[in-house]
């Protein structure tokens, strides 16, 4: 293929209103920045700058990969020419820009106008090096040589774009430019192969969990980044929305156990390019090579790091590429906005599985403790049967690896509803949020604690840190929680109803609705609230007692029965609260019978005794008989 001059012109315009500006290294329609992958970008320009040639496939593998890498070429290829073809509007049964040589190659076939004072170097030469591929052993010294003459023209002649092959060479920050926030993108999938998006995702995920161990840094949740999967939304129009100063964004490019991660990091407002870097490696260093573009990104924004986030990311564990696999099956499932018993009994046999293959792989055992907490927090496994297994996997992950922030952090909860150690709840979340000072989960969490024990002020900081780290969910029902564990009923109400309007398939919305109305005395509004929980969450437990009780203290005493028997009846089968009995004959003025529910829920340390006993007015009757305060006293319940 023949080489064009090197002087080139600033830009160049095809079809009716595209244009590329190579200053700007900026694809533009109508004067309207378009959003093109680097990998696309890349590609798009090597065919423009040999306009009407045959572009072969190898050729296209060697200039934008490079020699000797791995690769499923023919699924990259398709992959990016399809996104030229769909940001170009371009059909390719009748292209007017890429067509295709079948079984060779491709050739941009639209009239090029060049323009604009002409710049030393080809189009392909002056991308960023966003993908440049890890230079193997033995490197071309002649490359070597006329590599570094092209950067030392290019200084002299094009002085504004030094600015970055300095950054991509030193790898040094912009002194001018401060980025306090910054986002993980979801990374884009490059394999061709759209089953491994499970895959790229979990990636995603483990990137944004390492960079959210920087305390100088507020980084955005994975829920509200993964909104923008696939997103046409320009960087600035991104960064705006999720409020950051700073974009993460690359891709992931996976054949069998190789696997290669590209990264740039961009000053958002401005569209700028900072920093970017490719890393490749085997599948069981995968771990490593996440933390390496963690740590480079936090050399990037001078972020501080404690000695123990330092050694965190100095030295990631390794781990068996088959477990590592079954680990991100399991964190699909696990992390569905809404997961459901269904998606947790999955999630937790594909974190067996992945220990099951190496035992020592310590985030397996975390999540696979997440799992049995939330399938307790639902009721699908007694208290019992959710604590032991879930405090072993939690023993044995912190055994591994004690700096996991995220397993002190479901130890705090089993502290706190299982084990009712208050001092221990407090410790486990304080270390927690010190591992992981950007764990919106943890947070939110945390202010549900701090208003069950009366910090109201304190929880609601919480909330509100919890927002501005995951702005994508609203967090409403945590807000609720807490107006409702301080039973401020008027702002429960306020709050529940604004989480309707942005949360409408959330039932708890209803169910805390259903609670405002009935501590106001408003007993009938209740009703409606508690029946469309019952619907939406299918059944669950504490709407269905919440109707029973308020059905009992109305005088429907053969409505709030009928529940009180199906219930009873289901517990012979399966799990049923005890603390639920309890609150529907409570409803029913039956004291002894409630007592005696009640005792049964402390014998079993019933999570719903320590969550709700304190605040629940379904057991106000209750408050003043001697047996309460002496169940109080056992429990230790602070006042």
């Amino acid at each position: 293929m023949a080489t064009r001059p090197t002087e080139l012109p600033a830009s160049v315009r095809f079809g009716e209103d595209f244009e590329f500006n190579a200053h700007a290294y900026e694809l533009r329609s109508g004067g309207i920045p378009l959003k093109l992958k680097p990998i696309p970008m890349a590609l798009l320009l090597f065919l423009i700058e040999h306009r009407g040639e045959l572009v072969k496939r190898n050729q296209i593998v060697e200039r934008i990969w490079g020699k000797g890498v791995f690769l499923d070429s023919d699924n990259s290829i398709n992959s990016a020419i399809s996104k030229i073809r769909q940001v170009l509007r371009d059909d390719p049964e009748q292209p007017r820009f890429v067509q295709t040589v079948t079984g060779k190659g491709y050739r941009f076939i639209a009239p090029v106008e060049e323009f604009g004072v002409p710049v030393l170097g080809t189009f392909a030469e002056r991308r960023p090096a966003i993908e440049a591929p890890v230079p193997a052993k033995g490197k071309n010294t002649r490359a070597v040589v006329a590599l570094s003459l092209f950067v030392f023209i290019f200084i002299l002649v094009a002085g504004g774009l030094a600015y970055w092959v300095v950054q991509r060479v030193s790898h040094k920050p912009s002194a001018a430019l401060t980025l306090r926030s910054i986002a993980v993108l979801p990374l884009e999938n490059m394999s061709g192969d759209p089953s491994q998006e499970y895959f790229v995702d979990g990636m995603t995920d483990q990137l944004t969990t390492d960079l959210a161990k920087l305390s100088s840094l507020r980084v955005i949740s994975r829920t509200s980044a993964m909104r923008y999967k696939g997103s046409k939304k320009g960087m600035p129009e991104i960064a705006r929305e999720l409020n950051v100063d700073g974009i993460v964004e690359g891709s992931v490019m996976r054949a069998g156990n190789r696997v290669r991660i590209t990264a740039q990091l961009i000053h958002a407002s401005t569209d700028q390019h900072l920093w970017a870097e490719t890393y490749e490696g085997d599948l069981g260093d995968v771990l490593k090579l996440q933390s390496n573009v963690a740590r480079a990104i936090a050399d990037q924004v001078r972020a501080q790091l404690t000695s123990q986030q330092q050694a965190h990311l100095r030295s990631p564990q390794e781990v068996n590429p088959d477990a590592y696999e079954d680990y991100l099956r399991g964190l699909h499932y696990l992390t569905t906005q809404y997961s459901t018993p269904k998606d947790l009994v999955a999630a937790e046999r594909y974190f067996e599985e992945s220990i099951r293959i190496d035992p020592r792989f310590a985030l397996a055992y975390v999540r696979l403790a997440d799992c049995y907490v939330f399938l307790g927090y639902f009721r699908q496994l007694s208290p019992e049967q959710a604590y032991r297994p879930a405090k072993e996997a939690l023993r044995k992950a912190l055994e591994l690896d004690d700096g996991i922030g995220e397993a002190h952090a479901t130890l705090a909860m089993l502290s706190w509803a299982h084990e009712w150690d208050w001092a221990a709840t407090e410790r486990e979340y304080n270390s927690a949020l010190a591992l992981v000072p950007n764990y919106a989960w943890a947070r939110s969490n945390r202010a549900d604690y701090l208003a069950w024990r009366g910090r109201r002020t304190e929880a609601l900081a919480e909330v509100s840190r919890s927002r501005e780290l995951d702005p994508g969910y609203s967090f409403a029902v945590c807000e609720s929680s807490i107006y409702f564990q301080v039973r401020d009923y008027p702002s429960l109400i306020e709050a529940s109803q604004r989480g309707m309007a942005l949360e409408p398939n959330e039932w708890l919305h209803h169910y805390f609705l259903g609670v405002g109305y009935e501590g106001l005395g408003k007993r009938l509004e209740a009703i409606p609230e508690y029946q469309k929980a019952i619907e939406m969450s299918r059944g669950d437990q504490d709407p269905t007692a919440a109707l029973a009780h308020i059905y009992a203290v109305l005088g429907r005493r053969a409505d709030a029965e009928k529940i009180l028997r199906d219930m009873e009846r289901k517990s012979k089968s399966s799990y049923v609260s005890s603390y639920m009995i309890a609150t529907i004959y409570a409803g029913l003025d039956n004291k002894d019978k409630a007592f005696e529910f009640l005792e049964k829920a402390y014998q079993q340390r019933s999570w719903d005794i320590s969550w709700q006993i304190k605040s629940d007015l379904r057991i106000d009757n209750l408050r003043s008989d001697p047996r309460f305060k002496n169940l109080i006293r056992r429990i230790g319940i602070p006042n």
